[in-house]
């Protein structure tokens, strides 16, 4: 009894570790109505590979036979060949600059191919709240909630943000918030610098169209990408910047990720000072 008490542990354990490197994978959620047995479908490969007839079997080229070695035609190279990160941005930015409203730089992340984001995510996760606000708030990624639904700052995270914004007298209808990149990363890891650059100008003009006074930048990768902030969020929280999108100068003030509040709880209180120091400069600006 031992014996099989230790073996059907080790079997779990197996099976535990298993799902946490699916996790660290980004493999997190289910894509289909039933799971899919990759084994027996190997299985049956197989041996219908073994049950083939004597002719299917002859018909195969024996292992000493040459084999085609052309390489493949430069036109079907080209079409599945990924973009260079200064490719992807140079295209990005041509996309960004003919965009005249927010729906046209909508229409045009829609159709941009060239994060590779994008290939991972579910759907484009793109802003929310009043387009008209003098307040935007700027986070770094979406989460596997805002992959769902196409809107940021939706889950756990998001609502723990509405909730601290409450407190100073904002809700959506008095901002507007995106993220540094428009998709979800896998595993819901922070965007790497190449995600970003290729996001950036779409970032930029994003900003440009709101036309906000005043900026809240929300995570490390926020501050450090939009702001050149040379140190990590918890020497930057609290302190003002300035973002100058299209000639234009905004005031940005730097605090904590939600999520990192959530598993930092001790943290909330210098969140809290972050949001009192927003609020002084609202009404500073008659906001």
């Amino acid at each position: 009894m031992v014996g099989d008490f230790d073996v059907l542990e080790n079997d779990v354990r197996d099976l535990v570790a298993a799902l946490e490197w699916q996790l660290f994978m980004g493999a997190d959620e289910t894509i289909a109505d039933s799971p899919v047995d990759r084994y027996a479908a190997t299985e049956e490969r197989r041996r219908q590979r073994q049950t083939a007839s004597p002719v299917q079997q002859q018909s195969a080229p024996p292992p000493s036979a040459p084999q085609n070695t052309a390489p493949p035609r430069p036109a079907m190279q080209a079409a599945h060949a990924p973009l260079g990160t200064a490719e992807a941005e140079a295209q990005g930015r041509s996309a960004a600059a003919d965009c005249k409203s927010l729906d046209d730089l909508r229409a045009a992340l829609e159709a941009f191919d060239g994060c590779d984001l994008k290939k991972t995510a579910t759907q484009l996760v793109f802003g929310d709240g009043n387009p008209e606000a003098d307040i935007m708030v700027i986070g770094e990624a979406p989460g596997g909630d805002e992959d769902r639904q196409g809107k940021p700052f939706v889950g756990v995270s998001g609502q723990l943000l509405d909730k601290m914004l409450s407190h100073i007298g904002l809700d959506r209808e008095r901002f507007y918030i995106t993220n540094t990149v428009y998709w979800r990363p896998p595993g819901n890891r922070k965007p790497n610098d190449g995600e970003f650059a290729v996001c950036r100008p779409f970032v930029d003009k994003h900003i440009e169209l709101v036309n906000p006074k005043l900026l809240l930048l929300v995570g490390d990768k926020s501050v450090r990408g939009l702001a050149g902030a040379a140190t990590g969020i918890t020497r930057s929280r609290g302190r003002w910047y300035d973002v100058t999108v299209a000639g234009k100068t905004i005031p940005a003030l730097a605090t904590f990720h939600p999520a990192y509040l959530l598993r930092t709880p001790s943290a909330k209180r210098q969140a809290w000072q972050d949001m009192l120091t927003f609020q002084r400069r609202m009404r500073e600006a008659g906001l």
